[in-house]
């Protein structure tokens, strides 16, 4: 099975590339964000992690992650070692259930896609035939972030500012990918690696 790995910084359009890649392909997709919240989202021993690190003030009244409380703790740059040290809890949990879908996913498809924005920091390349960044300008980025999760334009660059920059994913992946423009664009450039690639064949 030939495996794709997509990865990139918040905004700039990886969840629009791998929903590209599972309604014009076919390809199925395993969402590392998906994969988190479900962890987060009832008992396990994630969120008992996050919650014996980061107290009981992340943790909404149905016994969830707070994500916003939470965000406040660990985003900007002055709270980078704390990120990190999220990252850290969260990554061995959540590399964990991707490897199991992988298995799973190993015996009736030809190709799958992987779509995890630490797909470098997890170690996540390792499990990939090729690796996709997807970048976009910063103020774009943080227009799509606003309006996607219903925060202001300042929140949405103190998240940005709390990332990796773009030469991070150039440097780290195979190709890389601006999506400042079209679906269009994106479809046609997406569709070049495909054929370089030779996923088709």
């Amino acid at each position: 099975m030939t495996v794709i790995g997509i990865t990139g910084p918040s905004g700039a359009g990886k969840g629009a590339l791998s929903s590209l890649l599972n309604q014009k392909y076919g390809f199925p997709v395993i969402d590392a964000d998906k994969v988190y919240h479900t962890l987060v989202s009832a008992p396990s021993d994630c969120l008992e992690e996050i919650k014996a690190y980061y107290g009981e003030s992340v943790i909404d009244s149905n016994g969830a992650l707070d994500r916003r409380a939470l965000g406040k703790l660990v985003l900007g740059e002055e709270n980078r070692e704390k990120l990190e040290l999220l990252n850290k809890i969260t990554h061995k949990y959540v590399v964990s259930e991707i490897l199991q879908q992988l298995s799973s996913l190993r015996e009736r498809n030809s190709v799958c896609v992987i779509d995890a924005p630490l797909l470098i920091e997890a170690d996540l390349c390792r499990e990939c035939d090729f690796t996709v960044s997807v970048i976009a300008d910063k103020g774009l980025r943080a227009e799509r972030i606003a309006k996607r999760d219903g925060i202001s334009i300042d929140a949405a660059l103190k998240r940005i500012n709390s990332q990796k920059c773009d030469e991070f994913y150039i440097k780290n992946t195979d190709y890389t990918l601006e999506n400042n423009s079209s679906v269009d664009d994106l479809a046609s450039a997406v569709c070049k690696i495909l054929s370089e690639r030779r996923v088709f064949s």
